[in-house]
């Protein structure tokens, strides 16, 4: 390539960039505005605790719930998608306040269901820093690029006072995406021959939509049972009466915009996974993903990240449905389409999981000190 054409390429591609760049900033202008808006009263709220805390609890609660809703709401959105919004969310919405009641009702004004008593996670923050009261921001912007992300992770990690902390919530999500994964392929092996055929050739029967959203509840009420503790980590561990009509009141509105949306466009990562509109195969994932996160919720208290238990479980599902698909026609591609899918949405939740360690190591310098402590100590 002459010096002259590798000018004229390298102009073309840079004009390409640039254009893309405007055209992304032109139609994104709104969300663009809002993340400014945001950063700049995180950068103006920061030095005063009891605003900030509130300020960081509402970005965290519908950043949180917005991507973590393709995990429990998701299925439900998608095949209810002819339902009134509204409905959906008046269902969803008082199951929510039922839960987080219940755990500020018996466990003396925590609505995290003892989430946060955890060592590292228990002492509710006096100050903030920057970057922890800007951390739902980030989230924000990964959620608008479609990236399932580890909220639990992400938001927690900013506020642990002790790095093994960080590390049980890592190990707990880790095995949660194992376990996650080989269940729903042997589940989906064992019942996809008769899925197929059943599902195909006749119409779900009536009672198929009330055993899903009964499904449905229950899963949604024991995942806010895990990540409530997300959200009410900017807050004191103990809720007065009106903090607590605060934190639920806000939050319940929340959802109610985001039926609006439709689950907004993270919704798309549950809407492109096969079969998934359909109320029977919806409540079977729903089904399965909340006995494993009511198992998660038994054997200890630790936070978990319920995203790499979902991904590992839609995984594991999309997997098994494609091998079947290719012992029939060996010239499928479902196999290798299913692949990358999974190997998509593992990078995506990888990225998160990243950048969330990373923004822990520049908030907490206890955590620095004693990660640097246990690699001298390793060496020596």
């Amino acid at each position: 390539m002459s010096k002259n054409t590798f000018e004229k390429y390298s102009r073309n591609k840079l004009s390409e960039i640039a254009y893309f760049i405007f055209e992304l900033a032109r139609k994104e202008r709104s969300f663009l505005t809002l993340i400014a808006v945001l950063t700049f009263l995180c950068g103006v709220l920061t030095p005063y605790p009891q605003i900030a805390m509130w300020l960081g609890f509402c970005m965290a609660a519908y950043s949180a719930i917005a991507n973590d809703s393709i995990q429990t709401i998701g299925t439900f959105i998608a095949s209810n998608s002819e339902k009134k919004w509204w409905i959906l969310w008046l269902y969803i919405g008082i199951i929510f306040l039922a839960t987080v009641f219940y755990s500020w009702y018996v466990f003396e004004g925590d609505v995290s269901h003892q989430r946060l008593a955890s060592k590292g996670f228990n002492e509710a923050p006096t100050s903030f820093s920057f970057l922890q009261l800007a951390a739902p921001i980030l989230l924000l912007i990964l959620t608008r690029l479609r990236m399932p992300v580890s909220t639990s992770v992400l938001l927690l990690s900013a506020f642990s006072t002790q790095a093994d902390s960080i590390g049980k919530v890592l190990t707990k999500s880790f095995s949660g995406y194992i376990i996650a994964f080989i269940s729903a392929i042997v589940v989906w092996f064992l019942v996809t021959k008769y899925v197929s055929k059943y599902f195909k050739r006749s119409k779900p029967a009536k009672f198929w939509l009330p055993l899903q959203w009964l499904t449905s509840g229950a899963l949604w009420s024991i995942w806010i049972s895990q990540d409530a503790a997300n959200i009410a980590v900017y807050l004191p561990r103990s809720l007065s009466a009106w903090q607590f009509v605060a934190f639920s009141g806000f939050i319940f509105i929340g959802l109610g915009v985001l039926f609006y949306l439709k689950g907004d466009k993270i919704q798309g990562i549950v809407n492109e996974k096969s079969g998934v509109t359909d109320v029977r195969a919806a409540t079977l994932v729903d089904l399965i993903y909340a006995l494993l996160l009511y198992y998660f919720k038994v054997i200890s208290t630790i936070p978990i990240s319920t995203t790499w238990v979902f991904i590992g479980l839609l995984g594991g599902r999309e997997l098994a449905i494609a091998i079947s698909k290719r012992r029939k026609n060996k010239r499928s591609k479902s196999v290798k389409k299913a692949k990358k899918m999974l190997g998509r949405d593992v990078l995506y939740a990888s990225i998160g999981l990243f950048l969330s360690v990373i923004l822990a190591l520049a908030i907490n310098q206890d955590v620095r000190s004693q990660i640097w402590d246990d690699i001298v100590n390793f060496f020596s």
